[in-house]
């Protein structure tokens, strides 16, 4: 769920590109499905990092251990 006002507007607006047919991925092409467009929008509000901050956590002490081996 968005977090902030700012968050919540971009979601919205990037909801109401889907709709109409203007959103589209990184590639350029038309995205057909909802799943994606929610994806997109999470990310693009920036929240996609914050719904699994226990799975950041995880891969973060997985990179500083691979790090230290090194």
């Amino acid at each position: 769920m968005p977090t902030t006002r700012g968050q919540k507007n971009k979601v919205e607006t990037v909801m109401h590109e889907f709709k109409e047919g203007d959103l589209r991925s990184s590639a350029g092409q038309k995205v057909t499905n909802r799943k994606q467009a929610v994806a997109i929008a999470l990310s693009e509000s920036g929240q996609s990092n914050q719904q699994s901050a226990k799975r950041n956590r995880e891969k973060k002490t997985q990179s500083a251990q691979a790090s230290v081996r090194k």
